[in-house]
């Protein structure tokens, strides 16, 4: 092997590299700073006692057979065939494949057959080697093959040979093996990473992860079907175009906290995108009809199994549009995925609809699971005064009830209750200020059915309206009366936690299918609180949303004035199966109703007012009607895979700290990269 390589003056000399006294040369010719392959770890010149400079070469590496290997590995044969397509390849052909060596099987020391796993690790096919070849000559690949382990990138290279796989054969490898002729290692795996059928590695060894589960490498390319699937019905069947926009933004209060990125000029900072929710409006203005991307997003927020730092969501926006057009849109992708990926038909024709104050009422969720049943009803009018002050100090409370089916043998509910009212999970609800649930258990045994405290009238109507049987579980909640705010009531939290625990247990099945929904007319405000940064203004309201969204209709306008928390929102959540898959409204497109809604409706001071000014300005310039959609990417692959955490779904989540425990990010930087960017830490 020989390379060319260039001197100080310009001219090319050729260097034969067919020994280690060789790349010494060629060290030595190349002068201190060169390094082979990342081998030689360290150069120093020392004089000699003569006064004659020499080159003393420190490796880690004492054997020179390493250069050789690494020399085999940048020679390599090219592959005449993925191994998936073996079986239809032609018997006594010579082949080269690329893949994994999986455990072999020692039938004899000079006999063995061995499973090479694709690139992929979806399809494996097996090779056989002996000791001799048929010629009877000593086979040297037959030791090569010994001497790597299980795990090492491999070629190899042989002839095809039919073969019938054995019933329940290890090697799972068809029609078709291979006799081995030559094989080299690629880079051998160590012997200290231990690898098993039960070997679960850990988050700071992602990569053994993805190597190992198959679940999380079929779950990446599901991912990228998917987005190729809305991508051509966008692009293709919608004429969307697809466009980009910029990471690097600018800090607004849109209503989660942002992450920030310094720069070297003294006091200016950029912001990370939570959405490219201005962006997508300036196209609008900027006279593209329809557009989308595949987003990048970032907040900074508290962490669960449904949120990470970091996110992609499917963002689209129209313009000349309405509501209905966006959610006619989505529910055409929705369908052919689930159809075309699941194959799940027919969805309906078009999604069922509620409102929100309808959710929160009948479920106390605004992304409710309407497979569960379970409805919430208001008993307040039936019952008498002393059960009420029962279950709550606030007689004009309003007070709910559900019913959750347990057993038809009322001992076993009762049972049930009790196991879940001693739990960790019930303190919450016991210890609602608003005041603990009533529990009841419906038993034909015991006067009015085990309802004895509802009295006889009461007892009886609420009978009829929950349709009641044996060893039903009822429940009873007081909340104070006033509208709906928030994402849930806690007697909707309690609906939840009692039927996980009843499927835990195994009372209940755990509901199948898929119902979705639509959740529209939110509030298009809502009360500030201490865990939401809002928007910042002085009026102790923010957006429920973002503050871009439009009022619902002509009335809602009215209510700006004279009641800012019962007006309307033109926002659309789609929710299936209890989770949020994503949500969109139609926009402000008036900059004058735009600078009203944060300067007299939010009371942004005239400095917070400022950063909306590029906004404002877009606006004014004629923009179109225009409305949209984003739909959370991770939280929908996570959703059609049956995946309880979008983490697994991502190839690099981040932890539940918002830590990438592999790569060690956050990180710590410097004094000097601190200054760079006129930052000093506090204590």
């Amino acid at each position: 092997m020989s390379i060319r390589i260039g001197t100080c003056g310009g001219k090319f000399q050729r260097v034969k590299l067919g020994s280690w006294a060789a790349c010494i040369g060629l060290t030595q010719h190349l002068g201190p700073s060169f390094n082979y392959c990342g081998l030689v770890s360290k150069i120093q010149t020392q004089p000699r006692s003569n006064n004659t400079n020499s080159t003393l070469i420190e490796s880690k590496f004492q054997d020179h057979d390493i250069f050789e290997s690494i020399r085999s590995s940048l020679n390599l044969p090219s592959s005449t065939h993925e191994v998936k397509d073996l079986s239809r390849a032609d018997i006594g052909q010579a082949v080269a494949i690329y893949g994994y060596l999986g455990e072999r099987t020692d039938l004899s020391k000079n006999f063995l057959f061995a499973p090479v796993i694709s690139k992929e690790l979806d399809h494996r096919i097996q090779i056989v080697s002996s000791a001799k070849q048929t010629s009877g000559a000593e086979n040297p690949a037959h030791q090569r093959l010994k001497s790597i382990g299980a795990g090492s990138p491999v070629v190899v290279c042989g002839i095809l040979k039919g073969r019938t796989p054995a019933k329940g054969d290890f090697a799972a490898a068809g029609s078709v093996e291979i006799i081995l002729e030559e094989i080299h290692c690629l880079n051998q795996f160590p012997k200290d990473i231990i690898v098993t059928a039960d070997t679960r590695f850990p988050p700071e060894e992602r990569h053994l992860q993805l190597r190992t589960d198959r679940k999380l490498l079929d779950a990446l390319r599901f991912r990228a079907k998917v987005a190729s699937i809305c991508r051509d019905e966008l692009a293709t069947n919608h004429g969307f175009l697809e466009v980009e926009t910029p990471l690097l933004f600018k800090s607004t209060p849109e209503g989660a906290r942002e992450f920030l990125v310094p720069t070297r000029r003294k006091g200016l900072m950029y912001a990370l995108p939570q959405s490219p929710q201005q962006y997508k409006q300036i196209l609008m203005a900027g006279g593209v009809p329809r557009y989308y991307q595949i987003a990048r997003c970032f907040r900074d927020e508290d962490l669960r199994a449904d949120r990470q730092p970091e996110f992609t969501q499917l963002d689209l926006e129209m313009s000349f549009a309405r509501a209905d057009d966006v959610m006619k849109c989505v529910e055409v992708l929705i369908k052919r995925l689930w159809e075309t990926l699941l194959q799940v038909e027919p969805l309906p024709q078009e999604f069922r609809r509620m409102s929100y104050q309808k959710a929160m009422s009948m479920y106390g969720s605004d992304k409710p699971d309407i497979r569960l049943g379970m409805e919430i009803f208001d008993v307040s009018y039936l019952l008498p005064v002393d059960l009420v002050s029962k279950v709550t100090s606030d007689l004009d409370s309003i007070c709910e009830v559900l019913k959750i089916h347990i057993s038809d043998d009322p001992t076993e509910t009762r049972k049930f209750v009790n196991r879940f009212m001693d739990s960790a999970e019930s303190a919450t609800f016991q210890k609602n200020p608003e005041g603990a649930p009533g529990v009841f258990v419906v038993d034909s045994r015991e006067p009015l059915q085990g309802l004895q405290s509802f009295g006889f009238e009461a007892a009886e109507n609420i009978e009829d309206i929950l349709g009641l049987e044996d060893g039903d579980l009822v429940v009873l909640q007081a909340r104070k009366r006033s509208p709906h705010t928030g994402g849930s009531t806690l007697l909707g939290k309690l609906r939840l936690a009692l039927h996980n625990q009843a499927i835990t247990e195994g009372y209940l099945k755990r509901p199948e299918g898929f119902e979705f929904l639509w959740v529209v007319d939110f509030p298009l405000f809502s009360p500030t609180n201490s865990s939401d940064p809002g928007q910042g203004g002085a009026a102790g309201i923010s957006s429920t949303h973002h503050p871009f969204t439009s009022p619902k209709a002509a009335a809602d306008i009215d209510l700006l004035l004279t009641d800012p928390l019962a007006v309307r929102g033109d926002h659309y959540d789609l929710v299936v199966n209890g989770i949020e898959l994503g949500g969109g409204s139609r926009r402000i497109h008036d900059s004058r109703l735009q600078e009203f809604v944060l300067r007299d409706v939010l009371q942004m001071s005239p400095s917070r007012l400022k950063e909306f000014s590029h906004l404002l300005e877009i606006l004014r310039a004629g923009c179109p009607p225009h409305a949209g959609i984003a739909l959370g990417f991770d939280r929908l692959i996570a959703v059609m895979l049956g995946r309880d955490s979008v983490r697994d779904v991502i190839a690099f989540p981040k932890s539940g700290k918002g830590e990438d425990l592999l790569v060690k990010s956050p990180s710590f930087v410097s004094k000097e990269a601190l200054e760079t960017y006129h930052l000093q830490l506090r204590d």
